[in-house]
């Protein structure tokens, strides 16, 4: 069949999915009849077949593009993206994207937390044994006034009603280390990894401290309400500073500009989700953290909301995932049984 020919046979059908594609952009996907709603998914399936077929014949690639668009248009209204509301949107952001995307990235993520944790052991181990070691690990501001004298006073007994105000200093310190995390891509990654080591630093070095002065469990009680869910953000916005960073380090195949937008759309999937994570630590530590709740009571909060982001990182977004997958193998099966096979760059062209 000759281009023309293909075209003046075909041209009809695309000419309706545009008109009912532009009618939806209009007035919503839920504002048409039944009827159209219905004809929109039958074309897509049509136009992916045509494209498979024009692709195949070679012909020229302004149809083949025309043709490209048009199924990737159509692809969004079927498979729901461009028919959400904007709760819709968030909605599948916090139950499909922002998982997904921590899920995909757990290699960064893994060596963020590695680093942290290597640092928070070591300062512990050093500091505990020798706490006037303490100066040489942390800058004397990351020290409390509490814990400084209680260095050098043996009598000195901490106020354990001061808790909530060393909570409130941690939880700013940890948003400020995960913005800089996040930001520290411009220097290649370094500032990322330079500022979750004094993070860890920090924190095995506090924990260290107040062990010593006797007060270490009423410490870990007073950060597990908020800390779980602030320590993983840090982690993943360091991820994130790190996947910034490897497209100009280690962009593979790709250009370094290409790597760069591909990666920074990742990580800013990951920050909109770490700055979510700090908002609702934030809520914590406001109105939970002032209650002075026994210490079992914090430290059994915590421990929930570690079990809850283990069960939302490892679940969220795996059954639609899975159901999208599905639709997608069906209508590759209809090109197939039509003679017409759409290739990968197509289905590279309509992935999510």
């Amino acid at each position: 069949m000759t281009q023309r020919t293909f075209v003046e046979r075909r041209s009809a059908a695309w000419t309706q999915l545009e008109e009912l594609l532009a009618r939806a952009g209009r007035r919503g996907i839920r504002r048409l009849t039944p009827d159209g709603v219905e004809a929109i998914g039958r074309l897509y399936r049509a136009v992916t077949s045509d494209l498979a077929y024009a692709q195949a014949q070679t012909y020229d690639a302004r149809l083949t593009d025309y043709l490209n668009r048009l199924a990737a248009r159509a692809h969004a209204y079927v498979y729901g993206a461009a028919a959400q509301t904007g709760w819709q949107r968030i909605a599948a952001f916090y139950t499909m994207t922002f998982p997904r995307e921590v899920r995909h990235s757990i290699v960064p993520i893994a060596l963020c937390t590695a680093l942290t944790i290597v640092c928070v052991v070591v300062a512990y181990a050093v500091i505990g044994s020798h706490p006037a070691d303490a100066y040489a690990l942390l800058p004397k501001e990351m020290i409390p006034p509490e814990i400084r004298k209680s260095l050098h006073d043996s009598n000195f007994h901490f106020d354990t009603t001061q808790s909530p105000l060393e909570s409130s200093a941690i939880i700013t310190n940890n948003i400020r280390v995960a913005i800089i995390a996040f930001a520290g891509s411009v220097t290649l990654g370094l500032a990322t990894l330079w500022i979750l080591v004094q993070n860890g630093l920090m924190l095995g070095g506090l924990a260290a401290m107040f062990t010593s002065a006797g007060f270490g469990y009423d410490f870990w009680a007073t950060i597990a309400p908020h800390g779980v869910i602030e320590l993983t953000a840090i982690q993943i916005a360091g991820a994130a500073g790190l996947l910034i960073a490897a497209g100009i380090v280690a962009p593979g195949r790709r250009h370094r500009r290409d790597a760069v937008i591909a990666n920074a759309k990742r990580a800013g999937v990951l920050f909109a989700g770490v700055a979510s994570m700090l908002v609702v630590a934030g809520t914590i530590e406001g109105f939970f953290s002032p209650q002075r709740l026994p210490p079992e009571a914090r430290v059994a909060f915590g421990a929930v909301t570690a079990v809850l982001l283990v069960l939302y990182f490892a679940f969220a977004g795996l059954q639609k995932r899975s159901l999208l997958d599905a639709q997608i193998f069906v209508d590759r099966r209809d090109a197939e049984r039509s003679g017409w096979y759409v290739d990968d760059v197509h289905a590279q062209t309509l992935q999510r």
